[in-house]
């Protein structure tokens, strides 16, 4: 029967009278220690190769109805021809652009119309196709999967326009200091080597179709292949449906051709690349390691996550927590099939360059020589075995994961025992492992930044060679060269008008139409630009007769907000205001400054464009001012070729010329013919070209 009230509070009272108070119990003061480390509970993988030569290995797990393919093939950038860079990366994009019978439309709807995915990408050294499906429809994985690795159709359409994409991508990447130092790493770790190339604008517009299929037809080959599956599939499923998807693929790559010896080095040099106006550094040390099977992986796994693997590393506690220098301070070892290497990093202000990087090297020196301490040794440890399994958690993951370790020549227990033997790593073995494999004593060293700033510290830390962002050589002197202000010679302007229509991806979005007028006092010059409904802008500038900008005047609005600028020019200062946006929204600038005689308004450059001496190879780095943020900054006009470039106005042979320096790079194609009219403008990141009207 239930207690009553009464009974209850009674038992309650004498349960607590017979009880000892808390503060006599016992209770644990510290954690229970951790259990050993296991082996990661992982199925067996299952090996069979097809008469063909494909390798198939299958990781069965039946819990939920998924499988993750992944085909894999030696066939990464390693192998682009000189001259040719980015092949690989582009015969990979283009795989699932038309295959078969398929469009690329067709194949897309396909494997999203099951709840799929497929998909492929290009490194280093291999080139790999992936897929995800649920079991039901694992045969149509292997037909789409066949279908784009041996009846790829790479359409001409879609060539084109991966082109147009990569080339944009190129346009931004070249632009920032990060991808910029780790090209220049690349190129002076690596030398003629082809893990030091990297793909360049040339490079991609040389590849043709044919490169391509080419390719595709040499090294997307059975033999020397690997399949990898995982999920809820076994090695008889998988070799039949192998077997039947790829009948009639045969064949096994070339082998490739020497690729040459990697740099011997016995001293640090610096490679200073020169970025006019840089605000911050960009630090790279590091040097060759190993290939991807050597022992002491496992040693430096650990002893890089002390150094610089995350946010409670000696790096970036010391050059971020206590110093103050950067926002962070990494350290990896890179994984790659004949060499791999270790570098640093850190991003930091202009003015702590040379005080950051000697910092790196005594942290680089220090994990050489001293034993990790205790606690580091055990946070480093816990992280990296406590991470792993979320690692191989997914059959995407597990795929992906076998594969990379059965690629790169790993014990076939790699996955299964990594935990157990970075458990198993001691303080002793870190420091002999990264005492032969860090050398700091013998680094290459890049930094990205304003050499005139930067140059006389790094001299005192080791010997130092200047280039360009594009690699090509300085000297000191050229440090001290500054950028002249355009010479316009306005007796050769003339009143014109253009206008040119706003394309994204090929569909027309809007207008802009210029027009330049010759006035009692000098020019006057009008821009009107409209962009769907969401950007509508006039701008007014009013110059002397020697084209000197007076006043600039702008009115618009941007996704309803409401824009302006007002600035005057007088004796040698600028003032006024700006409302302009930002990604943040719309920011208010009150604008009085120093602007220096010839320096234009950012604004100007396109009508003045007609005036320049235009010729293949020509250059002009010269100073423009920023009436939206009351900024001065150095910008380069470079001519990188030749094209014909077909508009609504006609063919017209152009040069093309890349704007870099401002916020965003800029593509001009201008006709090669005086006056030098512009024809179409891209602008770089972005679907967007402007391109001339008929007049």
């Amino acid at each position: 029967r239930p207690m009553t009230r009464v009974a209850l509070t009674i038992a309650l009272a004498a349960l607590a009278a017979a009880s000892p108070p808390l503060a006599a119990q016992e209770y644990p003061r510290t954690p229970p220690p951790p259990g050993p480390v296991t082996p990661a509970a992982f199925p067996p993988i299952q090996e069979a190769t097809l008469p063909n030569g494909l390798r198939i290995l299958v990781v069965e797990n039946r819990r939920q109805p998924t499988v993750s393919l992944n085909l894999a093939f030696p066939a990464g950038g390693i192998h682009d021809p000189a001259g040719r860079e980015g092949l690989a990366e582009m015969v990979a994009g283009l795989l699932t652009k038309g295959a078969g019978t398929r469009t690329a439309e067709e194949i897309a709807a396909t494997i999203e119309g099951v709840g799929g995915s497929l998909g492929a990408g290009a490194g280093a050294d291999f080139l790999s196709v992936n897929a995800g499906i649920l079991t039901p429809n694992l045969p149509l994985a292997f037909e789409l999967l066949a279908d784009v690795v041996m009846r790829p159709r790479f359409p001409e359409q879609e060539v084109s326009l991966l082109r147009t994409q990569t080339l944009s991508g190129l346009q931004v990447e070249l632009s920032q200091p990060g991808p910029i130092a780790s090209r220049a790493f690349a190129r002076a770790l690596y030398g003629d080597h082809p893990y030091g190339r990297s793909t360049t604008p040339a490079s991609v517009r040389a590849i043709t179709r044919d490169d391509l299929v080419a390719f595709h037809g040499a090294r997307l080959r059975p033999g020397g292949a690997l399949l990898v599956l995982a999920g809820d599939i076994n090695l008889a499923e998988a070799r039949r449906l192998a077997t039947e998807a790829f009948r009639g693929w045969s064949g096994r790559p070339p082998a490739p051709p020497a690729a040459g010896s990697f740099p011997a080095r016995s001293a640090t040099e610096i490679l200073l690349v020169h970025r006019p106006g840089s605000v911050q550094s960009n630090i790279l040390v590091g040097n060759l390691t190993y290939p991807p099977d050597d022992p002491r992986l496992y040693a430096n796994a650990v002893g890089n996550r002390v150094l610089g693997g995350g946010a409670d590393s000696r790096l970036f506690l010391i050059l971020r927590e206590q110093k103050s220098w950067t926002y962070g301070a990494y350290s990896s070892f890179a994984r790659r099939r004949a060499m791999g290497f270790f570098n640093a990093s850190a991003e930091v202000r202009t003015e702590v360059t040379d005080s950051a990087l000697r910092e790196m090297l005594v942290q680089l020196e220090r994990i050489r020589t001293e034993p990790v301490l205790a606690d580091e040794l055990d946070a480093a440890k816990g992280a990296l075995v406590g991470s792993f399994p979320l690692s191989i958690e997914t059959a995407e993951q597990v795929a992906g994961a076998v594969a990379n370790a059965r690629l790169y020549g790993l014990p076939d227990d790699y996955i299964q025992t990594y935990r157990v033997k970075l458990a198993a790593v001691t303080p002793e073995e870190i420091r002999e492992a990264a005492r032969t494999t860090i050398r700091p004593d013998a680094a290459v060293i890049v930094v990205v930044g304003d050499g005139t700033r930067i140059h006389d510290a790094l001299r005192a830390i080791a010997p130092v060679r200047i280039v360009d962002p594009e690699g090509k050589p300085l000297t000191p002197a050229d440090l001290s060269a500054r950028a002249a202000p355009l010479a316009v010679d306005a007796t050769r302007l003339t009143a014109r008008s253009d206008s040119f229509t706003i394309m994204l991806q090929g569909n027309p979005l809007g207008f802009l139409s210029a027009r330049l007028e010759k006035t009692p006092d000098g020019f006057r010059y009008l821009e009107h630009t409209r962009i769907a409904a969401f950007v509508e802008q006039r701008t007014e500038i009013t110059l002397d007769a020697a084209f000197r900008q007076q006043k600039v005047s702008q009115t618009g609005t941007v996704q309803g907000q409401q824009t302006s600028i007002e600035v005057t020019f007088a004796g040698g200062r600028a003032t006024g205001s700006a409302r302009t946006p930002t990604p943040e929204g719309i920011q208010a600038v009150e604008i009085d400054t120093t602007v220096a005689a010839g320096v234009l308004d950012d604004n100007l450059l396109q009508p003045v464009m007609p005036t320049l001496a235009w010729a293949p190879g020509a250059r002009w780095t010269f100073p423009v001012f920023s009436s939206a943020s009351g900024e001065t900054r150095e910008v380069t006009l470079s001519v990188t070729g030749t094209e014909s470039v077909t508009t609504p106005a006609g063919t017209v042979e152009s040069f093309r010329a890349e704007l870099t320096g401002g916020p965003q790079p800029v593509t001009f194609w201008v006709s090669v013919a005086a006056p030098h009219v512009i024809q179409k403008i891209a602008i770089a990141g972005t679907p967007v070209e402007m391109v001339r009207a008929v007049p």
